[in-house]
């Protein structure tokens, strides 16, 4: 009965993260159907999906389909793409639109994420409050995938170890790591107090001697030092952490309304920082396509939901912000090539404009592929 319920709860939490990505892409591609069709334009198709069509039905002029591949989704607007034939004399098509009309269309996918973030955001903050700066580890995977070591359980939060108050942060600030009194205990036993069920308990485990691996030229290069070089690393068989269980404030409805819409402002600074030290070669990342997404989410379905909301909200706000690098195939490749319009008060042209964005749906692609076998194969 234990597997069984094990079983239909991590079925849930995929089911989960797969509507979770799903409606973060319905919600891009709904802000450019509502803002095309405000502006008079006609919407050929409204894919929910990708590849061939498994389900299409007809509203208005656009056929709604829905695909079998759930991380994708598209909105065709009649003479958009380079193969359309644009009639001069229909106003209904995108060429013909007026250029502010094109710019909001395009720029409405973006804005409706970070209209998405924000609305996530009103609630949590309404519902569950703010954080306080406060933050303590929950225990998330064990080595092996194992429910438990020692006394520890998935799913505990640390509150106390070897009599001491453990946080990963203090209102805002830094705290002694966990790894630290691990390596300070050595193989001894350590006592933890933890929440768990709502309820207090004190736990024992002890850390076990892993063999550290050096690279043969760092051997070489402290061979002048004995003993220099540690033989084992003291670990407690915990993999992976949760650090969204962070003390909150309750606030009113108007508080939490003016810090919803504060945190996407936040968060795109946070996120072109990290884009910029990134390029800059200051720090090292990783690219995440849907598998990697979909991973992720999955943890945070597992978690609960304050951290379902944290995770819609700042995917939302990656989504939205990635939309707008001026890339081409992207929301901000067109904006640039629309501002030049707008700029010099002629359009650029077509084939040009039709051949860069082929390209860059092309590269586009080729990058995906790349990332999703990359997830897959860590998976494994």
């Amino acid at each position: 009965m234990r597997r069984y319920r094990l079983y239909c709860a991590n079925m849930f939490s995929i089911l989960g993260a797969i509507l979770a990505i799903g409606l973060l892409i319905i919600v891009h591609e709904a802000g450019h159907y509502f803002v095309a069709r405000w502006c008079k334009m006609r919407v050929d198709r409204f894919s929910l999906g990708m590849g061939p069509a498994i389900y299409t039905w007809r509203h208005d002029g656009t056929d709604f389909t829905l695909a079998p591949i759930p991380f994708g989704g598209f909105v065709l607007i009649n003479g958009m793409m380079s193969a359309d034939e644009v009639d001069p004399d229909d106003p209904s098509q995108y060429p013909n639109r007026p250029v502010w009309q094109r710019f909001a269309t395009i720029f409405a996918g973006p804005a409706t994420n970070y209209l998405t973030a924000i609305l996530f955001a009103a609630i949590l903050f309404s519902v569950a409050g703010l954080r306080t700066g406060t933050t303590w580890y929950v225990i998330n995977h064990f080595d092996g995938n194992v429910e438990s070591v020692g006394g520890l359980r998935k799913g505990d939060k640390i509150i106390k170890v070897n009599g001491e108050p453990l946080f990963v942060s203090l209102k805002g600030k830094a705290q002694k790591e966990l790894l630290k009194y691990v390596t300070e205990s050595g193989d001894t036993e350590m006592t933890f107090v933890v929440e768990r069920d709502g309820k207090l308990l004190e736990v024992t485990a002890t850390p076990t001697p892993h063999e550290i691996v050096y690279q043969d030229w760092w051997k070489e290069l402290w061979a002048h030092s004995p003993g220099f070089l540690p033989e084992f690393r003291y670990r407690l068989g915990i993999d992976g952490f949760i650090f969204e269980d962070e003390a909150r404030e309750e606030v009113g409805i108007f508080r939490s309304i003016k810090e919803a819409f504060i945190y996407p402002v936040r968060q795109t600074k946070v996120i072109g920082k990290g884009l910029y030290d990134i390029i800059t070669g200051k720090q090292k990342g990783k690219l995440s396509g849907p598998v990697g997404i979909a991973t992720i989410a999955k943890k945070s379905f597992d978690a609960g939901w304050i951290a379902v909301f944290n995770f819609m909200m700042i995917l939302n706000v990656y989504l939205g912000l990635f939309n707008l690098l001026p890339l081409p195939a992207l929301d901000g490749g067109r904006l640039v090539f629309l501002a030049y319009e707008m700029a010099t008060r002629r359009r650029a042209n077509p084939k040009v404009e039709a051949m860069v964005h082929m390209v860059g749906i092309m590269a586009l692609m080729l990058v995906m592929v790349l990332v999703t076998y990359r997830d897959i194969a860590d998976l494994f």
